[in-house]
């Protein structure tokens, strides 16, 4: 584990106390894409080890077999429905002891009354926290690749600039590939596993991942766009989506989040301690029950909902979804690296 200079905060909702995205779009990210098919997380790290080893300078040739660095980013905000992209990012972070390495901070990013600075107190001490968008490094033990996490709150304005900024920042920390972060709101039922899709439009990722590239057209957050202006750059770019109930669309959502951290789990080859998570998640999803009891008029939705996700979707226990989680199982039992 590396040391943490400084911690990852825990996940935050708005300035004004409400979910940022539990009253946003229902569209982007459900493009019909599939989960990462078990095993491929080698490939996907050996196919950005060779892109970039094509596109490499004499120098650069020189750090060859090194493990590629992916970066990973959410935001919170639009495509942040119940908090689930960038909680499942932060966990992911405090699990890899990720250390701070730098911020995007330029107010000009940033309008104040929609993102309010916060005011903190720690040991009789107060300071103002601006909005920011801050990146951290992480080496992980028996991952396929080195992690450049990103985390922070959507700008409201300059998205090309922003978008300009963070690539940058990615040039300059040698990363190979991209993985986009979101969450939407559906009309998935509670009761079922949480629908978390992928999507490229890199023809090769597409190939190697089985997945499909984007169907979506319509408003677009920084997710996309970043998701997009990075395919254009020749910078291998996933997007990772995962679908919440719009009826329990409010942060916390650790269903959603622990669905995500299982995809980020089986893309780049982690080995994640998900037990405190899956704990809230199956706390979470007995609260909805509770409500859903309370309400005849929600239950019969529920069901409703139920009806049609079983009738379209495979099993849960397919061959794909046994075959992924003994991999996990595998990946846990393996010993430290010395």
């Amino acid at each position: 584990m590396s040391c943490v200079n400084e911690e990852i905060p825990p996940e935050e909702t708005s300035a004004d106390g409400t979910d940022p995205g539990a009253e946003r779009h229902t569209g982007e990210g459900q493009t019909g894409e599939g989960s990462v098919p078990e095993g491929f997380a080698q490939r996907f790290a050996d196919h950005l080890r060779a892109a970039q080893s094509a596109a490499a300078t004499d120098e650069e040739s020189q750090r060859a077999g090194a493990r590629p660095t992916v970066m990973v980013m959410a935001f919170e905000g639009w495509n942040d429905a119940g908090a689930a992209a960038s909680s499942a990012v932060r966990a992911v972070g405090q699990a890899c002891g990720a250390e701070l390495i730098g911020k995007v901070e330029d107010e000009g990013y940033y309008d104040y009354q929609f993102s309010r600075p916060k005011v903190r107190s720690t040991g009789g001490h107060r300071e103002i926290i601006w909005p920011s968008t801050k990146i951290y490094r992480a080496r992980p033990a028996r991952a396929a690749v080195d992690l450049l996490l990103v985390h922070g709150v959507e700008p409201s304005f300059r998205w090309q600039a922003f978008t300009a900024d963070l690539l940058t920042r990615a040039a300059e920390n040698d990363v190979s590939g991209i993985v986009l972060v979101g969450a939407l709101l559906a009309d998935v039922p509670h009761t079922r596993p949480i629908p978390a899709s992928l999507s490229s439009e890199d023809v090769a990722l597409q190939e190697i991942l089985e997945i499909d590239e984007p169907s979506y057209e319509g408003p677009t957050g920084i997710v996309g766009v970043l998701a997009h202006t990075a395919a254009q750059a020749g910078l291998p770019a996933v997007s990772l989506w995962a679908a919440i109930p719009h009826y329990v669309g409010q942060a916390p959502s650790p269903k959603a989040q622990l669905a995500i951290m299982r995809e980020l789990e089986d893309l780049l080859g982690l080995t994640l301690d998900e037990s405190e998570v899956a704990e809230d998640a199956e706390a979470w999803e007995r609260g909805v029950d509770d409500l859903a009891e309370e309400d005849t008029e929600i239950a019969d939705y529920v069901k409703q909902l139920e009806e049609a996700t079983d009738t379209t979707n495979l099993p849960e226990a397919s061959g794909e979804a046994i075959a992924q989680e003994f991999e996990r199982y595998l990946r846990r039992r393996k010993p430290p690296e010395s």
